[in-house]
């Protein structure tokens, strides 16, 4: 079953690099419990099939990396990019293309919390394994306010300025 509008997310552990410790977060990989972190505040989210492909380096990631200031003048907290790779691939990608903490770059590396959202696709035939679809979301504690799944092969409704303009 699909999530949609009006669902709560479903509980899960993310991970997070960091290259260097800060606070309580120490160098590497870190879990974090999707339920903790969603409480009190307000999100948004976009998922992509893979790190380092080409629409989510060249379009979806710098969109939303763009749009950081206008988001949070429509009162978003944070910025997730969630992708089915491990947390040393998203730390990379973060590194190259220079995201500097704008997005919270967070690994389902076995793909988890992609299946309890029902929103994962089978690449097998690609040689992807399964992966996420690409879609974008706005959380308000917890639960989904705007959802924008793309038709697979497309990039037309989970940019960040179409998730900005439904605010």
């Amino acid at each position: 079953m699909t999530i949609k509008v009006g669902d709560r997310v479903p509980d899960g552990t993310l991970y997070e690099y960091y290259d260097q410790p800060s606070g309580t977060c120490a160098a590497g990989p870190n879990a974090f419990n999707v339920s903790e972190h969603v409480q009190g505040k307000t999100i948004a989210l976009f998922a992509v099939p893979g790190a380092f492909t080409p629409t989510c380096s060249a379009k979806h990631l710098p969109g939303f990396m763009e749009e950081r200031d206008a988001l949070a003048e429509k009162g978003v907290d944070e910025i997730w990019c969630v992708a089915v790779n491990d947390a040393f691939v998203m730390g990379a990608w973060a590194e190259h293309v220079g995201v500097n903490g704008r997005v919270r770059m967070l690994a389902d590396g076995s793909g988890e919390w992609t299946r309890k959202l029902g929103l994962e696709m089978d690449l097998n035939a690609k040689g992807m394994g399964v992966r996420s679809q690409r879609y974008s979301a706005l959380l308000r504690d917890g639960v989904v306010e705007k959802l924008n799944v793309e038709q697979p092969g497309k990039f037309e409704v989970s940019d960040a300025r179409s998730l900005l303009n439904q605010l």
